[in-house]
């Protein structure tokens, strides 16, 4: 293996370090975005409750509203019962105080199924209000736990970044610049060994007389097949 590609093999190996620290820190990163967004469903889901608490409250206060109308009615309908002068008015009276008094009873078996939805979703905002607390002071104490852990990472990274920028010094821009480019569009393989001649990226073989090149180890060539860089590096038994 000739010097360039020591040179580059030992970036890789950089990279690729770098690229699993980067990895981990969007994993932490996304854990956590993740509980805050629960909390936010969660908190949603509070709101959403309460309103229908509210819209139930209101067409509760119509109802009853309504039901003291209604009784107000059946109270004026008997008393014009002593004035009634003949049977059919007393007839008709006596129809809208019985369709009065039903209506009365239908508001009032409304009014409580809808006391009824009113406590049980009042019993579960509670439950949620509880989550919801219990929940915002895990996610508190993660995002500290997250925050120190990136920062940990960070530090290493930053370490690793400083190696890595002093070892691409010792490459000239131009191979950088292809090898940066690689990186980009080969899953951040831009040079990998050839086992058997075959190249360890796209698993193609190479053609016999670049392979037989490519184990003398004087050049730097390219794979045909992935145009990733290439060299020669026997595995160790």
């Amino acid at each position: 293996m000739n010097e360039l590609t020591e040179k580059l093999v030992s970036l890789q190996e950089i990279d690729l370090k770098i690229d699993l620290i980067d990895n981990e820190i969007k994993q932490e990163q996304e854990e956590l975005d993740k509980r805050i967004s629960a909390l936010a469903g969660r908190e949603s889901l509070i709101g959403t409750l309460e309103g229908k608490i509210e819209t139930l409250e209101k067409e509760r206060r119509t109802l009853e509203d309504e039901m003291t109308d209604k009784i107000a009615n059946v109270k004026e309908r008997q008393s014009k019962m002593m004035q009634v002068q003949t049977s059919r008015e007393q007839t008709a009276l006596l129809k809208e105080i019985e369709d009065a008094k039903r209506n009365v009873k239908e508001n009032e078996e409304k009014i409580v199924a809808i006391m009824e939805q009113v406590e049980k979703l009042t019993i579960e905002v509670t439950e949620e209000k509880n989550l919801l607390k219990a929940d915002k002071s895990l996610v508190s104490e993660e995002t500290e736990k997250v925050g120190s852990t990136i920062e940990d990472l960070n530090k290493g990274k930053k370490t690793k970044q400083n190696k890595r920028d002093k070892q691409a010094q010792e490459v000239e821009q131009a191979r950088i610049r292809k090898y940066d480019l690689l990186r980009q569009r080969r899953n951040g393989l831009a040079i990998v060994n050839v086992l058997n001649g075959v190249c360890q990226g796209c698993f193609m073989n190479l053609p016999p007389q670049q392979y037989n090149i490519l184990l003398r180890g004087d050049q730097l060539l390219e794979c045909p097949s992935c145009q990733r860089l290439i060299y020669h590096h026997p595995l160790d038994n």
